[in-house]
């Protein structure tokens, strides 16, 4: 039952994770020129690694599982600093800010979850 609770979790990352992309494209292509080729590129960099890691820990069920949650959780991190970042410099309205972050927060509660299963029950 746990196992596939936790499959469900992995899965579901998956399209919150695609809005969350979606948006924050949306947002990055409205950035200041300069900062869309900087920042933006960064946080598009990030983002991308993000989902690609996702879809490796959706398709492996192994100790290696954990080292990409950590990965992805970092990554999150990130974009939380990248997003402080444009709402400090007024890139970003503070409307645009709240959103990414609900949807960081989102993905970070699942992604805390799995954490959590797999440091307990894949560790050695």
């Amino acid at each position: 039952m746990k196992n596939k609770q936790e499959k469900q979790n992995k899965l579901i990352l998956i399209p919150k994770t695609e809005k969350y992309i979606e948006y924050v494209l949306q947002m990055l292509i409205k950035l200041p020129r300069v900062e869309k080729f900087s920042i933006g590129t960064e946080y598009k960099t990030s983002l991308y690694q993000m989902l690609q890691d996702i879809l490796i820990i959706s398709k492996i069920e192994n100790k290696q599982t954990l080292n990409y949650l950590n990965q992805i959780d970092a990554r999150l991190n990130m974009q939380r600093i990248y997003l402080r970042i444009m709402k400090k410099n007024i890139w970003i309205d503070e409307k645009k800010f709240r959103v990414a972050m609900e949807q960081i927060y989102e993905i970070g509660k699942i992604l805390g979850g799995l954490i959590k299963y797999y440091a307990k029950n894949h560790t050695k």
